[in-house]
């Protein structure tokens, strides 16, 4: 009789365990889309009160920087056209002559 027993309460909590699974967790409402707008702004606003922001002096130099860079690099590529200029007409004069 225990035998019996002990099979019926295996039966009996295999017929329980879908009930268990047919319960699904309630879902948490999400958030109107003005309220996620909001709540993106206000996030925005706290992270760029984190920021370190450069100082003038800073800025003016660096810019500066960047200037020369461009100079020199546009000064680079000016004389590698001027030069792959000369090239090419150099060859089609030897190739025309």
């Amino acid at each position: 009789m225990a035998e019996n027993e002990k099979i019926e309460k295996a039966q009996g909590a295999k017929s329980e365990t879908p009930a268990k699974k047919d319960k699904k967790p309630e879902k948490k409402s999400k958030p109107g889309f003005f309220a996620r707008i909001k709540q993106w702004f206000k996030e925005t606003k706290a992270e760029l009160k984190k920021v370190q922001w450069p100082t003038w002096k800073q800025t003016l130099n660096n810019t500066l920087i960047v200037i020369a860079f461009c100079v020199v690099v546009g000064a680079c590529i000016f004389l590698f056209d001027k030069l792959a200029d000369g090239l090419l007409s150099a060859l089609i004069n030897l190739t025309h002559s």
